[in-house]
């Protein structure tokens, strides 16, 4: 298998995982949701630590396979 192969299955499988995680990771506690009025403000913090903790395991495993 080539370089090029390579790269599309793992971008595949990246997005295949930001599907998973958006369907089950929406709102978590810790995430900060501002209502006043009409306007809502959404700070998602904890949905963030959670995927750059899932992206760079992602990055360390595709590093270590070249």
């Amino acid at each position: 298998m080539n370089e090029f192969s390579k790269i599309f299955i793992i971008i595949g499988i990246v997005f295949l995982l930001f599907g998973i995680i958006g369907a089950f990771i929406g709102k978590l506690p810790g995430d900060l949701i501002f209502k006043k009025g009409n306007t809502t403000f959404y700070f998602p913090v904890m949905t963030s630590i959670v995927v750059s903790i899932i992206l760079s395991l992602i990055f360390y495993i595709v590093s270590r396979l070249k």
